[in-house]
């Protein structure tokens, strides 16, 4: 414990590097905006969970998935879900696809490849079925959400503990999703902290955690009805896993989707278990963890150029 909280401290008054500037946004849709990275050729559009900040799929020049993919013949863009307010209250998952993606995509000059990671993967499959896409590639994208198995009481107390401040709000506060994280393996968290404890502050690897633990702490609030969504109606009767999700009148089927799809799927993933994955026929199945298949050390030859290989094969 008191290695725990040595490293806790250390993170705490860690200092902090400047954060690059956005790229500028070209589209917007309400809150949301379309960031543009450049590049030639094929759209691909990017599309992040709601829950954290975009910025870790451009985490670093060097760690940098949209950018990559930008220099690798693409033309590249990334979703940036913006901060709601209490007026979003009433906009569910589904309405995040209706209302605010399928517009940006739309304003694009031709129909782009999907890449979604975690939630937004979910959400990418759902423009998929009411808007033309060139492709859908998920990472670590939540389907079967009974593949959370004996974790989904805990995150159903969760739930139900906060519920009734987050009504009133019209807001769940990302700090709440994050403790509902933590809870799944709560001892990797306080290992990671003590394991923190032990490293250089100037060093690359403290520098690297800081960054991400930035990251993983930091997300706007997600709207009292998306929030409703995710826990009672995917965590708790597994929609969409089951089928029934409808979207601009349409029910969403990723097996049936007429456009070419993979799915990567970590089989080491605490927040996203492998028995919830889509079952696409092409799954690449990997063993590096949640965000280490986005910005580890193997993510590039494992999950990055298969991805752009993919691409570059579409008709």
């Amino acid at each position: 414990m008191a290695r725990a909280l040595a490293g806790l401290r250390a993170y705490q008054a860690a200092v902090r590097e400047k954060p690059a500037d956005p790229k500028p946004a070209t589209h917007r849709a309400g809150r949301v905006s379309l960031r543009d990275y450049g590049g030639e050729g094929r759209p691909v559009v990017f599309v992040p969970s709601l829950i954290n900040p975009p910025e870790i799929l451009d985490h670093t020049p060097q760690s940098s998935l949209v950018q990559w993919t930008a220099a690798q013949g693409f033309h590249s863009w990334l979703v940036d879900w913006g901060s709601p307010g209490s007026e979003d209250r009433d906009l569910d998952l589904a309405a995040h696809v209706e209302r605010l993606l399928v517009p940006l995509l739309r304003a694009l000059p031709e129909p782009p490849v999907l890449v979604g990671y975690c939630l937004g993967g979910t959400l990418a499959l759902g423009a998929a079925a009411i808007t033309p896409v060139a492709g859908v590639a998920t990472i670590a994208a939540p389907w079967h959400f009974a593949g959370y198995g004996e974790d989904r009481p805990k995150l159903a107390a969760t739930w139900a503990a906060v519920q009734p401040a987050a009504a009133l709000l019209g807001l769940l506060p990302m700090e709440v999703l994050q403790a509902g994280f933590w809870q799944l393996d709560p001892a990797r968290t306080i290992a990671k902290y003590e394991a923190f404890a032990d490293l250089a502050p100037d060093s690359a690897a403290a520098l690297a955690f800081v960054r991400l633990e930035d990251w993983a702490n930091a997300g706007a609030p997600l709207p009292y009805a998306a929030a409703a969504s995710l826990f009672e109606d995917c965590l708790a009767n597994d929609l969409p896993g089951t089928g029934g999700w409808i979207i601009a009148g349409a029910q969403v089927d990723p097996l049936a989707l007429a456009c070419p799809t993979l799915e990567f799927v970590s089989i080491s993933d605490r927040i996203v278990p492998a028995a919830t994955a889509i079952g696409f026929a092409d799954r690449r199945d990997l063993g590096a963890g949640h965000v280490g298949m986005i910005v580890g050390r193997s993510a590039r030859p494992r999950l990055w150029e298969p991805l752009a290989n993919w691409i570059a094969a579409l008709d």
